[in-house]
């Protein structure tokens, strides 16, 4: 998987992200943090993990979003995730 297609998951995430975030004032960008910065809830987070997964036809453990705090770290677990399938 190459850079492009990180930045395709973080624009991806991106998107998606303002639709969900309870502060639609704030500019998504991969240092943003998904709870402090967007008030991302865990409902929420789940429901967006499950819609990566379809999107990209990955499967995300749940254990491994335990260390994610913001876009950037999300992208790169996908991309881990998607360059080992």
């Amino acid at each position: 998987m190459s850079e492009t297609d990180y930045d395709q998951i973080v624009q991806l995430l991106c998107d998606r992200l303002t639709s969900l975030s309870k502060v639609p004032e704030v500019s998504i960008a991969p240092e943003t943090n998904l709870i402090t910065q967007l008030s991302i809830d865990s409902i929420k987070l789940l429901n967006l993990i499950m819609e990566i997964e379809d999107a990209f036809d990955i499967s995300i453990p749940i254990n491994a979003l335990t260390d994610i705090q913001t876009v950037g770290e999300l992208a790169a677990l996908v991309h881990k995730i998607k360059s080992a399938a």
